[in-house]
């Protein structure tokens, strides 16, 4: 049973799995510090107080302390905005770099019976035997 447990635990899902959640603990932590430590102070500048857990109002004896929202809420959208502009976008925009595709290549051309790649000067498609215009066709 304990040898079981040791191929359970040393599987490669699970380890990769215990990897993505260290790493995504790690970067949660980083993405934290860059809307408290740098992008908080921006809005604060903005809006004249870094922290809105003071605001709230109270009806019928009942306080609403509606600032611990605002400041959940500008939180949730600061590391949003962070995980899009500083990741997503950048990663994406390499993506798509490396994604190009070659230029076309000047020798072979498409058949226009079958769609084949044929050399440019062939006169007959090797694939489907139709007969070719000449040159670029």
């Amino acid at each position: 049973m304990v040898q079981d447990f040791k191929k359970f635990l040393l599987r490669g899902n699970v380890v990769d799995l215990a990897v993505g959640v260290v790493m995504g603990v790690a970067f949660g932590a980083v993405i934290t510090g860059l809307v408290k430590d740098l992008l908080m102070p921006v809005v604060a500048a903005l809006v004249g107080k870094p922290d809105f857990s003071a605001l709230s109002f109270t009806l019928h004896g009942s306080k609403f302390a509606y600032g611990d929202f605002l400041n959940a809420l500008v939180a949730f959208l600061m590391i949003g905005a962070a995980v899009y502009f500083f990741i997503v976008l950048p990663i994406n925009t390499l993506v798509a770099r490396s994604r190009r595709d070659p230029p076309p290549d000047p020798t072979i051309r498409k058949c226009p019976e079958c769609l084949s790649s044929i050399p440019v000067g062939a006169r007959r498609c090797a694939f489907c035997t139709a007969t070719l215009p000449p040159g670029n066709g």
